[in-house]
C-alpha cells in the first residue's frame, strides 16, 4: 500500500538512485539547453558534459521544468493511491521551478502543498529526505511540508568557485556582484543566504579558499549531529581529501557523501567548484 503522501523534488536535489527508490521520491528534471538543444537533467546530460561544453565557453543556459511536467506527477500520485503531495523545490529566487509547480499544484486533482528550499543540491536534498522521511512515519502533508522547512532553515552551504565567470553569465551571481571587480585576483567563498548566493570571504589562493571553507564547515557543524554533503564538479580528489578532512574534524558526523552536481547547477558554477552542505543528522 503507498504512503498517504508523495514527497516530489527537481533534479537539482542530485540524491542518488537508492534514496529516490528507498523513499519513493519523484524527481522533476530541470534542463539544460546546450547549442540550442535543451537536454534533461541528470538523464540527458551529466557533469562532465556540461563541463566540456563550459571549459569551451559554449553557450550554454538552463530552463525550469514546464508547470505540465508536475502535473503529470502530480496526477499518477493521486493515481497510486496518495492522498497529498508535498513539492520541495530550489531557491526561487535562482529559478523559476517553485512557479512552475505552484502553477500545476493549482490545479491538482489532490493537494499539493509546494516548499520553497531557499537552497539547491544538497541544501535541497536534505530537506527532500526529511520530508520523505517524515512521509514514511506516515505524517500528514502539513507535517512532511514542515519537516521539509525546518530541516531547510537549519542547513548551511557554502561554496568556492575558481571564477564567477558561470554565475554572472547565468544571471546567478546575486550580491557577489560587487567581486566581479577584482574577480582576477581573489578566489571567493560564497554562501546562500535567504535563497541568494552572497559573499562570504575573499581569499587569494585557492589552496586557501579550501581550507578556509573546511574551517568554516567545522564551525557550521558545531557539537551536534549533523550529516555532510560535500559537492564538486569534476573535482573529485580535492572533494575526496575535503571529505577526509572533514570526517576527522567534525565531532558528531552522521553521514558524509561526496556528491558531484549535475548539469543544471554545474552551468551556473562552473568545473572546480567545490562546497559544503551541512544539515542535522537524518535518522534513518
Amino acid at each position: 500500500m503507498s504512503q498517504a503522501v508523495t514527497v516530489v523534488t527537481d533534479s537539482t536535489a542530485y540524491l542518488d538512485a537508492e534514496e529516490i527508490r528507498r523513499f519513493g521520491v519523484t524527481v522533476i528534471p530541470l534542463q539544460v539547453v546546450v547549442g540550442g538543444r535543451a537536454l534533461d537533467d541528470v538523464a540527458e546530460i551529466d557533469a562532465e558534459g556540461v563541463a566540456g561544453a563550459l571549459r569551451q565557453w559554449s553557450p550554454v543556459s538552463t530552463s525550469r521544468p514546464a508547470p505540465q511536467r508536475f502535473a503529470d506527477a502530480y496526477e499518477l500520485a493521486a493515481a497510486q493511491g496518495a492522498t497529498g503531495v508535498v513539492s520541495v523545490h530550489l531557491s526561487a529566487e535562482m529559478s523559476g521551478t517553485v512557479e512552475s509547480a505552484r502553477i500545476a499544484a493549482a490545479d491538482a486533482i489532490i493537494p499539493v502543498e509546494v516548499v520553497d528550499s531557499g537552497s539547491l543540491a544538497m541544501g535541497l536534498g536534505f530537506p527532500v529526505l526529511a520530508a520523505a522521511w517524515k512521509a514514511r512515519q506516515g505524517g500528514t502533508r502539513t507535517e512532511v511540508a514542515q519537516a521539509a522547512r525546518a530541516c531547510a532553515e537549519a542547513t548551511k552551504s557554502f561554496f568556492y568557485v575558481d571564477t564567477l565567470e558561470h554565475l554572472r553569465r547565468g544571471g546567478r551571481i546575486g550580491a557577489a556582484a560587487n567581486l566581479l571587480g577584482s574577480a582576477l585576483s581573489i578566489k571567493p567563498l560564497l554562501h546562500i543566504t535567504q535563497g541568494t548566493i552572497a559573499p562570504l570571504e575573499k581569499v587569494r589562493t585557492s589552496g586557501r579558499a579550501i581550507a578556509r571553507l573546511e574551517d568554516l564547515a567545522v564551525r557550521a557543524a558545531g557539537d551536534d549531529p549533523v550529516d555532510v554533503a560535500v559537492h564538486h564538479l569534476v573535482a573529485a580528489g580535492r572533494a575526496g581529501t575535503l571529505a577526509d578532512h572533514l570526517a576527522k574534524r567534525i565531532p558528531a558526523l552522521g553521514r558524509l557523501r561526496v556528491v558531484e552536481v549535475g548539469a543544471a547547477v554545474g552551468v551556473h558554477v562552473g568545473p572546480g567548484m567545490l562546497g559544503i552542505t551541512i544539515a542535522p543528522a537524518l535518522t534513518t
